[in-house]
C-alpha cells in the first residue's frame, strides 16, 4: 500500500470525466512538446506533461488530490515512480525537476537536441503506460 502524506496530498473520490481531464491536460502538454521547435519550449512542456499524468495516475490510484506546497513536484514523481513500480520514472523525473528548477530559478539552461529527444521519447513512454493503468480504473 502507498503511502499519501497529508502534507502534499488530501483524500478526494474523483469521477472518471475529472480524471479524464487531467489526464488529457497531459497529453496536451506533450502534444505542444514534440510540435515546437525551441528545445526549451519542448523540454519544458515535456516536464509538464510528465507531472500532470502524475496527477492524474495519483488521483485514479490513491485518491487523493495533490496540494500545491512545497516540494510536491518531488513527491508526484515519487508516487508515480511508486505505482509505476519504476525506479526510472524518480531518476529522470528528478533530472528533468532539477533542471527545470535551474532554469527557472538559476538563470536558464541549455538543453540539447539530444538530451529533449531523450526526455521527450521517455514521457512519451510514461504517458502510455499511465493512460494503460487509467483504462483499467
Amino acid at each position: 500500500m502507498i503511502l499519501f502524506e497529508s502534507k502534499y496530498f488530501s483524500k478526494f473520490t474523483f469521477t472518471s470525466e475529472q480524471i479524464e481531464r487531467y489526464f488529457n491536460n497531459a497529453k496536451r502538454d506533450l502534444k505542444i512538446a514534440v510540435e515546437d521547435d525551441h528545445l526549451e519550449v519542448k523540454f519544458n512542456y515535456c516536464y509538464n506533461a510528465l507531472i500532470k499524468s502524475g496527477i492524474a495516475l495519483i488521483a485514479a490510484k490513491g485518491n487523493v488530490k495533490v496540494r500545491s506546497v512545497a516540494g510536491h513536484h518531488i513527491r508526484i514523481i515519487e508516487k508515480m515512480a511508486e505505482i509505476l513500480k519504476d525506479e526510472t520514472v524518480l531518476a529522470i523525473g528528478n533530472a528533468m525537476r532539477s533542471k527545470r528548477n535551474e532554469d527557472f530559478y538559476g538563470g536558464g539552461i541549455f538543453i540539447s537536441e539530444k538530451e529533449s529527444n531523450e526526455y521527450l521519447g521517455y514521457v512519451k513512454g510514461i504517458l502510455k503506460r499511465v493512460e494503460r493503468l487509467l483504462e483499467q480504473r
